[in-house]
């Protein structure tokens, strides 16, 4: 099912043309998409029944989608900031977000450094220390037999995705290759700072991630309050793709 967005435009901030979709009417709610995805790859299975209880604001960020690369630094306190902003050009005081991958990162740093602009969040398929990720993603020489790694198809939608909706579709492999750079140096946040949050917290892993299901208990242990659940039968790049699984979750911890 296909549903079209009530508004979408884009907003200028820091420095950034990023593009946002919003659908539905309800308590607002972000969605922050994955590295080298969109708004459409990422969460096509779950819009439908998301935008029946809330006004979901769903985004690209830079250099994803429609929105342009600028040449700085992807991290997760760039694009968190990125987010503020839009909040603040929709007139949206605190709202929840769900992230996924890379925009789990994001939904974890504004609950870090924005606390007062979320009221809960979901950050899906995320690490908090560089020893997270399981070996089979971490070393190259697995990839090619890993059962955890993003399928052929998966690369193939990335892609198309990128080269027809990008403004500069030229740039794929080396948006890539930036990307995987980034995520190799990530450090993650300490564990004072992950003592700090007060949003509402609800981990979400596949049980086949990216994310060991031991990384996962220590990022539990470490958010105060904070709920986890590791989805059966379920890979990094599925976990999207689960609404059988996540949308009841979501419904019994959102609002």
């Amino acid at each position: 099912m296909t549903i079209e967005p009530r508004t979408d435009g884009y907003v200028d901030v820091n420095g950034v043309h990023m593009y946002y979709e919003v659908y539905g009417d309800g308590s607002p709610l972000v969605l922050l998409h994955g590295g080298v995805m969109t708004i459409e790859l990422d969460f096509a299975a779950l819009l439908p029944e998301l935008v029946t209880r809330h006004t979901v604001i769903a985004v690209e960020l830079q250099g994803h989608g429609r929105t342009a690369d600028t040449g700085r630094a992807i991290t997760p306190a760039a694009l968190a900031s990125d987010v503020v902003g839009l909040l603040d050009h929709l007139g949206i005081d605190r709202a929840h977000v769900l992230g996924h991958s890379l925009g789990g990162g994001v939904a974890l740093e504004l609950a870090v450094s924005h606390p007062d602009r979320v009221r809960s969040i979901v950050p899906m398929s995320i690490t908090v220390r560089p020893d997270g990720t399981h070996e089979e993603i971490t070393d190259p020489s697995k990839h090619a037999t890993s059962s955890r790694m993003p399928t052929p198809q998966d690369f193939a939608d990335m892609t198309e995705a990128y080269k027809r909706l990008s403004p500069h579709p030229e740039h794929f492999d080396d948006f890539v290759a930036m990307l995987s750079s980034v995520a190799s140096q990530l450090e993650g946040w300490t564990d004072e700072q992950l003592a700090g949050v007060t949003a509402p917290t609800l981990l979400m892993i596949g049980d086949h991630d990216f994310t060991t299901v031991e990384h996962a208990a220590l990022m539990l242990r470490l958010i105060p309050g904070s709920q986890l659940a590791v989805l059966p039968g379920t890979t990094h790049m599925s976990i999207t793709r689960r609404p059988d699984l996540v949308i009841p979750m979501l419904a019994a911890f959102l609002d």
